[in-house]
C-alpha cells in the first residue's frame, strides 16, 4: 500500500528442549553442529537451556517445562558445505531426510535430540 517496509532480520530463534537436557543439547548443537556457545545473562542462566551463535543471529535453546518437540515448525540454517555437514551427522548417528521439492535449492532435514525438526540449505541456494 506504498509503506515503506521495515528493515527486519532475525536477532535470534528459540527452540524449546526438555527440562534437565542441557548437556545433551550442548552435545549435539555445539559439539556435533559445531555452533559456538555464548554465555547467557546471569539473570537467565539459571533457567538453564544455553544460547549459540550463528552468522548474523543467534539461537536460544530454552527449557519448556510441558515440553512437546516441533515436528512442523522449524528454523532453517544456511551453510556453506552442506554435503560435509550432511556426512557428519551422519557420522553421528543422526538419520537425515534429504528433500528435493523445492527445484535448484539442496536442502535436507534431520531431529535434534527431542524431535525438533531442523531444516539445512545449502547458502545461496
Amino acid at each position: 500500500m506504498g509503506e515503506q517496509a521495515l528493515p527486519f532480520r532475525i536477532h535470534h530463534v528459540q527452540v524449546a528442549i526438555p527440562p534437565g537436557r542441557d548437556e545433551a543439547a550442548r552435545k549435539f548443537y555445539v559439539g556435533v553442529l559445531g555452533m559456538e556457545e555464548i554465555p547467557k545473562p546471569p539473570s537467565l542462566a539459571a533457567r538453564g537451556g544455553l544460547w549459540c551463535r550463528l552468522q548474523g543471529a543467534e539461537l536460544h535453546l530454552g527449557v519448556e517445562a510441558e515440553f512437546r518437540p516441533a515436528r512442523k515448525a522449524h528454523p532453517a540454517f544456511s551453510v556453506d558445505g552442506l554435503d560435509a555437514l550432511r556426512e557428519r551427522l551422519r557420522a553421528h548417528g543422526v538419520p537425515v531426510l534429504v528433500d528435493e521439492l523445492v527445484p535448484g535449492r539442496q536442502r535436507f532435514y534431520c531431529q535434534d535430540p527431542f524431535g525438533n525438526r531442523l531444516e539445512f540449505v545449502e547458502a545461496g541456494g
